[in-house]
Parts: C-alpha cells; sequence; structure tokens
C-alpha cells in the first residue's frame, strides 16, 4: 500500500469526510452519512444498489459502513485526493470511469445469468459471481478488469469497515495511529 494511503487512512482521515446537505458541509463518518441518508453526489440509485450489494458480499457490514457514501465522497473529490486504492494502482482519472462501467457489466451480467439486478440476487448466486470476478471476467462483461474491480473494490471495503478506531477493536488489534483523531469515530 502506498505510505501516504496508509498515513492518511491512520490519521483518521477516513473517519470523517466532507458531505454536502442543504449546501452545508458536514463532516461525517460514511456510516453517518448512510444513515443521515445523505444525497449521492456522482452515484446513480441503481449504482448504489449494486455497490452496496457487491461491498456487503466482499466484506460483511460494508453497507452499514457506508461503502456507497464513502465511493461516491471519493469519486466526487479531486483525484489528487481520492482514497480510492484504484488511485494507487496507476489508473488515470477520472475514476468514475472505472466504477460506473464496472457496476454496469455487473447488472448486466447478473440480468444474463439471473434474469435479476445483482442487489436482488439471493447470497449463493452473489457469491458465485463475486468469485468468478475475482478470477476472470464473466460472460458478457463489458468495461474495466473484473478481477481489477473486484481488488480495488475489494479494499475500499476493507477500509471502511476495518479502517477506524471501531474496526480495529473489532479485530482485536491495538488502534496506534499516528496521530489520534480529535473525535471519536
Amino acid at each position: 500500500m502506498d505510505p501516504r494511503r496508509r498515513q492518511l487512512l491512520q490519521s483518521g482521515s477516513l473517519g470523517l469526510l466532507a458531505f454536502t446537505l442543504g449546501g452545508v458541509e458536514l463532516l461525517l463518518t460514511p456510516r453517518e452519512a448512510r444513515a443521515k441518508a445523505l444525497p449521492f453526489r456522482v452515484l446513480r440509485t441503481a449504482e448504489v444498489a449494486s455497490l452496496e450489494a457487491l461491498g456487503e458480499i466482499l466484506v460483511p457490514g460494508a453497507r452499514a459502513a457506508g461503502i456507497a457514501h464513502f465511493v461516491d465522497q471519493q469519486l466526487a473529490a479531486d483525484p489528487a485526493d481520492c482514497l480510492l486504492l484504484v488511485r494507487y494502482l496507476d489508473v488515470p482519472p477520472p475514476y468514475l470511469d472505472v466504477y460506473r462501467p464496472a457496476l454496469a457489466a455487473l447488472d448486466t451480467v447478473s440480468q444474463s445469468a439471473h434474469r435479476k439486478s445483482f442487489s436482488a440476487l439471493d447470497e449463493q448466486a452473489a457469491i458465485n459471481l463475486v468469485r468468478t470476478m475475482s478470477e476472470t471476467n464473466p460472460e458478457g462483461w463489458q468495461g474495466p478488469p473484473a478481477p481489477l474491480f473486484y481488488f480495488a473494490l475489494r479494499s475500499d471495503a476493507v477500509d471502511v469497515v476495518y479502517g477506524t478506531e471501531e474496526g480495529f477493536e473489532r479485530l482485536g488489534i491495538p488502534y496506534m495511529a499516528h496521530i489520534r483523531p480529535t473525535a471519536k469515530w
């Protein structure tokens, strides 16, 4: 992992992010943004549903931790400040050009195989599709390489679920940030 990214995550930058509500900028965790049902800036409704469902399969707890709000906020940010793993994989911005086609491809493949959107699949069907995309492009996939998207989003989901003081606690790992956050997440 890029040392700057690790430092940002450990220093608490993943804990509080700037979200806008009614023209007012709020500092919230992705979990709080989700709980307040803050509007998305770049992601569409179907993309949010697929992203949350995929995040939940990759890392249980990602939906409640606010994976979609985190990704949306990062996609709307200046690419130089983006914390999404795809930035560190030398993928040129804009990163929405990775997420949008990959989420569309996921739904297209799901519709083709199961006649349902990915977010409507039962857990086992979703796991099977995700297992395939972790290794190769599923049949009919039109978008960035599925294994690349799988890898990047899995890392983003891990960051959202476990990259906080609370996440470290759930893992039983002492939280030893270089700069301790000023507020509890």
